[in-house]
């Protein structure tokens, strides 16, 4: 049996009598169409079921209306606020967003850019993988003028629009929170120290401890993956010591929650015996007990700021760069709040 063919904007002229460019400029709200008019086609091309053709369109036009975004983990409830600051403003300028995640893996963010390249995404927003790779796959965009902002992490030797928080005030509140509470030996998880993001939150510890007069000690400071297991691991390394830290500023609060709990297995209290602190906020650091202290990040404002610098590129053909840092705070919960613990 031969397929029937999709309705076309011919079928709606022939049957209204009038011709095909017609049609195709009520279809797009052309005001030189009258509302009559344009009402009489809607209504045939709803009746006959004709659908758009949006990839053709968006050949045409070498535009696609939509915007790209790649996070390392979406079930990471930091990244899942920038997606939905992004959406808002996106789709109230009339873009869809297509998203992925690259898991944290070099290959699977090289792979997921490409493939939006090829696709004619109208601009990319992306936090990078913690791998580490030579980011030919990223420079392309910038090649081609196709707009690119980075967030949270970014990659300092590519031109583009970046909006990062203060992460290296953020590491200095924590260590400094810490000092203030009586600890005297703080260790840190860091994540990996090729992204600035890292790098940034152990500058601010090392000044921290700098300032207090308290010397930095290698041993203490762990880097990692971040992940629940690395947090167990680097709990157990720390605390094998023969010198153990008293408290530890983690790289985020996956390790926090993670460390808290081995602190558990091992018999010691939190925060009585050694304090813990996280970084991102996520929900479940309010939920537990002890409750956890962290550096609550401003993630759907930077979502939003990411949508506006990445519009601004596409609509406006911005070609000046600057790189937004929004500030953080930090929330003292029980895990760190020594003076008030039993």
């Amino acid at each position: 049996m031969q397929k029937k063919s999709e309705p076309t904007i011919h079928d709606i002229a022939r049957e209204l009598k009038i011709s095909a460019s017609t049609v195709s400029r009520a279809l797009q709200n052309n005001p030189r169409i009258s509302l009559k008019t344009r009402d009489k086609i809607i209504s045939v091309a709803e009746r006959i079921g004709y659908h758009p053709n949006t990839l053709a369109s968006n050949l045409r036009n070498k535009k696609s209306n939509t915007i790209g975004i790649v996070v390392p983990l979406i079930n990471r409830n930091f990244f899942s606020a920038v997606i939905s600051g992004v959406e808002e403003v996106a789709f109230k300028a009339g873009y869809t967003v297509v998203i992925s995640q690259s898991n944290d893996l070099a290959n699977k963010e090289i792979a997921i850019v490409r493939s939006m390249f090829a696709n004619r995404v109208d601009g990319l927003i992306i936090s990078i993988a913690m791998q580490p790779t030579n980011y030919e796959h990223l420079k392309i965009f910038r090649k081609k003028n196709i707009p690119l902002v980075f967030f949270d992490r970014v990659v300092p030797e590519i031109e583009a629009n970046k909006i990062v928080v203060d992460d290296f005030l953020g590491g200095f509140r924590v260590t400094q929170h810490l000092i203030d509470q009586g600890y005297k030996r703080i260790g840190h998880m860091a994540g990996p120290l090729n992204l600035q993001t890292y790098s940034d939150r152990k500058r601010g510890y090392l000044e921290a401890l700098s300032k207090n007069g308290i010397p930095f000690e290698e041993e203490l400071s762990v880097s990692s993956s971040l992940t629940s297991e690395d947090g167990a691991a680097t709990a157990k390394k720390l605390m094998d010591l023969p010198n153990p830290p008293d408290a530890i500023f983690c790289g985020n609060d996956t390790t926090a929650l993670s460390s808290i709990v081995y602190l558990k297995e091992l018999g010691l209290k939190v925060p009585q015996e050694v304090g813990i602190v996280g970084f991102s906020n996520e929900p479940f650091s309010r939920m537990v007990s002890p409750s956890i202290s962290t550096i609550v990040q401003p993630a759907f404002m930077m979502g939003q700021k990411a949508a506006e610098l990445i519009l601004n590129q596409i609509e406006q053909k911005e070609r000046t760069f600057r790189t937004l840092v929004l500030p953080t705070e930090l929330e003292i919960r029980e895990s760190s709040n020594r003076r008030l613990a039993p």
